[in-house]
């Protein structure tokens, strides 16, 4: 798949958009930012390629009453770049994007691992999951778009035991 056909999946749905995200690392433009990030002097994160386009975008779906919402599972202690990617998320929830962040334990409480896998995914209205595989680097080496019953019951029942391990 194509980054045409990504961007217009996760760009236009009919009514949700989840994200699941667990990767260690994600090798994204952010070398000026996230250096500034780690040194303390980082501010609101314009000059990132596309980041404000995403957040308005984000505003734009939830305004028109469509839902996205997130959960990042992270090791702890919180690595440089998890503690980037919270402090970054801040943003995305302002723009009204729901983020939900669970350790590696609280996944693996609820269930959620090892049955999720590596992989990544958003699942799209209910009836699209699009796979995002990574290498060890954190780059994005495959994207899928699966319909079938079998991957999306799947999906249903990951993002249900996501969700069990956010804390309450």
């Amino acid at each position: 798949m194509g980054w045409d056909e990504f961007h217009e999946l996760t760009h236009n749905f009919a009514a949700t958009a989840f994200r699941l995200e667990q990767q260690p690392v994600y090798a994204v433009d952010l070398d000026d930012h996230y250096k500034a990030f780690l040194a303390g002097r980082a501010g609101y994160p314009e000059e990132l390629d596309g980041y404000v386009a995403w957040l308005d975008q984000i505003r734009d779906l939830t305004a028109a009453g469509k839902r996205m919402e997130r959960v990042r599972v992270q090791t702890e202690p919180l690595s440089d770049y998890h503690r980037y990617a919270r402090w970054v998320g801040q943003w995305n929830v302002e723009a009204g994007e729901i983020i939900h962040y669970i350790t590696r334990e609280q996944a693996e409480a609820s269930g959620l691992l090892p049955a999720a896998g590596n992989d990544d995914w958003w699942f799209l209205d209910d009836s699209r999951l699009l796979v995002m595989e990574f290498d060890d680097a954190g780059n994005m080496v495959t994207r899928r778009l699966e319909t079938d019953d079998v991957a999306l019951t799947r999906a249903r029942t990951l993002w249900e035991l996501a969700l069990r391990a956010v804390p309450s």
